[in-house]
């Protein structure tokens, strides 16, 4: 398990190796087809910040070699904001007074006939809170057989579950997982996450190992930015892209860089990321990994989207609600996170053809189930 593999690398000893690249490292980095852990490590540290320009023709010449010039869209559903964790950043933190919702498998259907009205999605990202007992796998189940006759590709970003538990979703439609370690630091990740089922650092961690072992199509990663030092954490994530690429190489994979957006615990970020910094890490994981779909949700801005699109990220969401029922059922229950891009799916695809992209709704068929 991945947790095992960690331990031969110290969260200090990393942020050390990173800090201590110079130019000549950056230079070597720039210089190969094929990069290693320390190679990353110099395109993602302070060394590099005079390399951005550089970097980016070489992540655009990358990701239209292996993608074209596609940006895949994608809509999340949030089905229940029921959560037994206390995350202290997040807005579904079990302490959080609010009413809480799960939807009746009636109510997620005319959530996926209110999308269907929006655009032609095709892929429909599931997302729930975390409460095993209230909704669990059976209710995952349902879900997604009540959504699969809407959409042709289904993903989830839900708790972590049993690798026999993954394997029977797929016979039920599921093509695709996220989960977000939030950090890989696992000295402070309790203090980010201090009860609940996601307290417990080795299940979350080993939870992609299952993932793959259940042979789930697509595994999307992410660290949340504004937790712990940045260039540590996507260091780390690397290192388990790595790790789960050599181990269920079958498998596609994605990532993300989700920066911190104001929610109902008020949390305020350790760590602040800039627009110009979020461009190197794009750009230093294209450059590492030429083949891994890079995603941008609707928490950044619309600007910073754009300009994105055609320089390394393949996958962005639009018209995003993070609140349970948000589409049609329950507009006004409490949003998981404040989305920064509001335009609608129209507008986000004409910005996107704009700018030089091809807009597909679509990469997934029934067929191939």
């Amino acid at each position: 398990m991945f947790s095992d593999e960690l331990l031969n690398y110290g969260w200090e000893d990393t942020t050390r190796r990173i800090m201590s690249k110079r130019t000549a490292d950056v230079e070597a980095a720039l210089g190969k087809e094929s990069l290693d852990i320390d190679d990353f490590m110099a395109l993602v540290s302070p060394a590099a910040s005079p390399y951005l320009e550089q970097m980016a023709l070489l992540s655009r010449r990358y990701t239209r070699q292996r993608f074209g010039k596609v940006i895949s869209m994608y809509i999340p559903m949030y089905i229940t904001n029921s959560c037994t964790n206390s995350c202290v950043y997040c807005g579904f933190n079990r302490h959080n007074k609010f009413p809480r919702v799960i939807l009746a498998p009636g109510q997620i259907e005319d959530e996926c006939r209110a999308i269907r009205r929006m655009g032609p999605f095709e892929n429909l990202l599931l997302v729930t809170g975390e409460n095993p007992r209230a909704a669990g796998t059976d209710y995952l189940e349902t879900a997604l057989r009540v959504c699969r006759p809407y959409f042709n590709n289904l993903s989830m970003e839900v708790m972590p579950l049993p690798s026999d538990d993954y394997l029977r979703l797929t016979k039920s439609g599921l093509n695709g997982v996220v989960c977000f370690q939030e950090t890989y630091n696992r000295t402070n990740y309790k203090k980010y996450h201090p009860a609940g089922m996601k307290s417990d650092f080795e299940w979350r961690v080993n939870g992609f190992d299952r993932m793959g072992q259940a042979g789930i199509h697509k595994i999307g990663m992410g660290v949340l930015i504004g937790l712990e030092d940045w260039r540590t954490d996507v260091t780390m994530m690397a290192i388990h892209l790595q790790y789960l690429r050599k181990h269920y190489w079958r498998t596609r994979y994605s990532v993300n860089f989700p920066r911190m957006r104001p929610s109902e615990g008020h949390f305020q970020p350790n760590v602040v990321m800039t627009d110009r910094e979020l461009a190197q890490l794009t750009f230093a994981f294209r450059i590492f990994d030429h083949d891994v779909d890079i995603s941008f949700s609707t928490r950044e801005n619309a600007v910073f989207r754009n300009n994105i699109a055609s320089l390394g990220a393949t996958s962005m969401s639009a018209g995003s609600k993070t609140d349970p029922g948000g589409y049609h059922t329950y507009p006004q229950s409490l949003e998981q996170f404040a989305v920064s891009d509001e335009r609608t799916p129209v507008q986000v695809e004409a910005d996107l053809k704009k700018a030089g992209c091809e807009v597909v709704w679509k990469d997934w068929d029934k067929i191939f189930d």
